[in-house]
């Protein structure tokens, strides 16, 4: 793999991830809607990574060369929890039911911050692979001085 394979697999990371934490978010921004345009509570949101072959004329011949293609990774498909909501008994709230039950989103916010440091972490060490292989690209041009 070219040191600009490298950049490529780790930019796809860095999409992927980014993705992942916008999807984070809004499932943390909605953990107590009630009420959406959809009709009922919102519904958790994530992220499906899949391995993405990565194309171009340089990963052709390196696939030539090598056998097998740099891959990257993608979102593949964002998952929709289709769980049944919690519910709450709280008789004065607007979407209460006839019993005073609301259903409320099926969200964990320990477990989606969990999980945003988590794609937090994966972002940051992508920009450290691609800072690392930048580093290598200058010094390898200094050596050509």
């Amino acid at each position: 793999m070219s040191l600009f394979s490298a950049i490529a697999v780790s930019a796809s990371g860095l999409d992927a991830q980014r993705t992942r934490a916008e999807l984070i978010t809004e499932n943390l921004a909605n953990a107590d809607t009630t009420r959406t345009p959809d009709g009922g509570p919102y519904k958790r949101k994530d992220a499906v990574f899949a391995t993405q072959t990565m194309s171009g004329s340089f990963a052709s011949m390196l696939m030539n060369a090598s056998g097998d293609p740099p891959s990257g990774v993608s979102v593949s498909e964002i998952t929709i929890d289709d769980s049944e909501p919690e519910r709450r008994y709280l008789p004065g709230h607007p979407d209460a039911d006839p019993q005073g039950y609301v259903a409320f989103p099926h969200i964990n916010p320990a477990e989606e911050m969990v999980d945003l440091m988590s794609a937090s972490r994966g972002y940051q060490a992508n920009v450290t692979a691609i800072t690392s292989v930048k580093e290598m690209i200058a010094r390898s041009i200094d050596l050509f001085k």
